[in-house]
């Protein structure tokens, strides 16, 4: 830990009223933002050019040598500053307490982040100075600093107002987060073998499931559905103005005018670092609710094929046959860089011209649907999930866009065997429906930043190691990339120049071919398939990944700390 809290504010001169702890509260606001919609980068769900820590991790060599960020303690040091001085304040008990509870969730929110990151940590809720003892401790237990987070929360809970300003947490955000960790920490003591924890599981999961129906039982907010199932879900996240929106729980407002741009259109669309991997494109339903991957050869299918009759969620989260980017008027035609995926991403672009409205879309922080799916989750762990516990949760989310009902009995007597092969550990009588939630999950969340803490707490931190694959083509010649039936671009031999624009087949509409020269990685080409000339996936890389488990789970204390405090000790495996 850093050695002192620094603070330009002198406790003798602040903390004197009311308005004074709202200055400094507010002054702890942090929000996600639109950024989010980048962060799978460390999931399956996209393949990535980035320096994304995972990947780096499973294609390297990792220690407390080069994995060194994250033991950063400064946010906690203002937190701790706060509370030590809020009482002096001339205002009531319960004015202050609710601006005590605010700064207990942002700590719980600290410390969560913390436990994910290296499960034993030190627990300080109390200001150090330099003589302090506490300073140089060693870890403090899992369970030690996930029950003073519980405890945070609970009391955030119970003081934190309801009414507060637009884009500032209340108390319902504060019991989302309640749930959200809740559910996280239940989950992953159950699946982690190596905590030695599996029978404090289903306190975590109660309390997930508890506070989460409070939330649903208070009648505040319901799923955002107007009866348009083709664009109701997609609103949530190109909206200029979230207020007032029946599924919004809390919002991070942008504004361009005000230099708080939302633009991450660069970032998010497959022409830079990202693009969304075919893995997540097959975890869709059909339209019907039957399951894709039950279809003949589902893992030879074309862009086109598999892009048809789906889950509306799949043509609001990615670019789809016909889909046509602004301004152009014409359907989209996939570029197929190398080392993507040949699938592109607008949930979180902005398909537009206008700047004010490229820059100004709000970010959801929290939506009433992940209530619903923590709900759901939970009483399905506790194994006493009923079919009208999925009516209200689950099957409220699959009625916005027209899907089919979630059936309990079906879904356990039935459960799906591609699920299962990715999610081993997942037994008993409630296999079959809790492999569908964690579908749901996926799909709902698909590029909002949720899918690599919930491989983690799942224990399935080994489909990581599955490298990320793109469209399929069957081989070299002509394919049809707008759903028109009409080729659009022209996939050749390695060997093969590239004609010069007037030396270029024109398809029926008249536009040019679009030409890729197409091999294997190690070859110099354009698009790089699993199998060269003779098709298959297209590959996004190819360096072997290694998930060793339980290591991988968790990061090492770097090593310049250990040096500054010998108490700190590596754990599960970290030197």
């Amino acid at each position: 830990m850093d050695r002192y809290p620094q603070t330009s504010i002198a406790p003798e001169e602040f903390f004197k009223t009311e308005q004074d702890l709202q200055l400094y509260v507010n002054g702890l606001l942090s929000l996600p933002g639109t950024f989010e919609y980048q962060s799978d980068q460390s999931s399956d769900n996209l393949a990535t050019t980035g320096a994304v820590e995972i990947k780096s991790i499973l294609t390297g060599s990792p220690s407390s040598q080069n994995v060194i960020v994250g033991w950063n303690w400064g946010r906690l040091r203002n937190i701790n500053y706060f509370l030590e001085n809020s009482r002096k304040a001339n205002a009531s008990l319960e004015v202050i307490q609710h601006y005590e509870g605010i700064a207990r969730y942002y700590r719980a929110i600290f410390y969560s982040s913390m436990v994910k990151r290296y499960s034993d940590v030190p627990w300080y809720e109390q200001l150090l100075s330099p003589t302090d003892e506490e300073l140089y401790k060693g870890r403090d237990s899992r369970e030690t600093v996930v029950d003073g987070i519980m405890e945070d929360l609970a009391f955030a809970n119970e003081h934190v107002n309801a009414d507060v300003a637009t884009g500032t947490p209340g108390n319902w955000a504060v019991k989302v987060f309640y749930a959200r960790f809740a559910l996280y920490e239940g989950t992953f003591r159950k699946y982690h073998d190596e905590l030695g924890l599996q029978i404090t599981a289903d306190t975590f999961l109660q309390k997930a499931s508890e506070i989460a129906k409070t939330i649903m039982d208070s009648g505040k907010f319901s799923i955002y559905n107007t009866g348009n199932p083709d664009n109701d879900y997609k609103t949530l996240f190109n909206s200029q103005d979230l207020t007032g929106n029946s599924e919004v729980i809390l919002f991070n407002a942008y504004d361009i005018n005000k230099d708080r741009s939302s633009n991450v259109n660069t970032g998010v669309f497959g022409t830079y670092e990202q693009s969304p991997a075919r893995d997540l494109v097959q975890s869709y339903l059909m339209a019907d609710g039957s399951k894709f991957t039950d279809k003949p050869d589902y893992d030879k299918f074309s862009y086109v094929e598999e892009f048809k009759d789906r889950d509306p969620r799949l043509y609001q989260t990615l670019v789809y046959p016909g889909w046509v980017r602004v301004p152009e008027s014409s359907p989209y035609i996939p570029i197929l860089n190398r080392n993507f995926s040949g699938y592109y991403q607008h949930k979180g672009y902005s398909n537009t011209t206008d700047n004010i409205e490229l820059g100004s879309l709000d970010f959801p922080v929290y939506r009433y649907a992940e209530v619903l799916l923590t709900y759901a989750e939970a009483m399905a762990e506790l194994g006493t999930l009923t079919q009208a516990d999925l009516d209200a949760s689950v099957n409220l989310l699959r009625n916005r866009v027209g899907m089919p009902a979630l059936m309990l009995n079906e879904a356990n007597t039935q459960p799906d065997p591609v699920m299962m092969s990715k999610y081993p550990k997942v037994s008993g009588p409630m296999a079959g429906v809790l492999l569908e939630i964690r579908r749901e999950r996926r799909v709902e969340f698909a590029v909002e930043g949720y899918r690599f803490d919930d491989l983690m707490r799942y224990g399935a931190g080994k489909l990581l190691e599955n490298i990320p694959e793109g469209m399929y083509f069957s081989g070299l010649g002509k394919f049809d990339l707008t759903g028109d039936g009409i080729p659009d671009i022209f996939l050749v031999d390695k060997s093969t120049d590239i004609p010069e624009d007037k030396d270029k087949e024109v398809n029926e509409l008249g536009k040019l071919l679009i030409y890729y020269k197409t091999g294997t990685i190690d070859d110099n080409v354009t698009v790089y398939l699993e199998n060269g000339e003779n098709g298959g996936t297209m590959v996004t890389e190819v360096s072997p990944r290694n998930f060793i488990e339980p290591k991988y789970y968790y990061r090492p204390i770097p090593v310049q700390q250990v040096a500054l405090n010998p108490n700190l000790e590596q754990i599960f495996g970290w030197e």
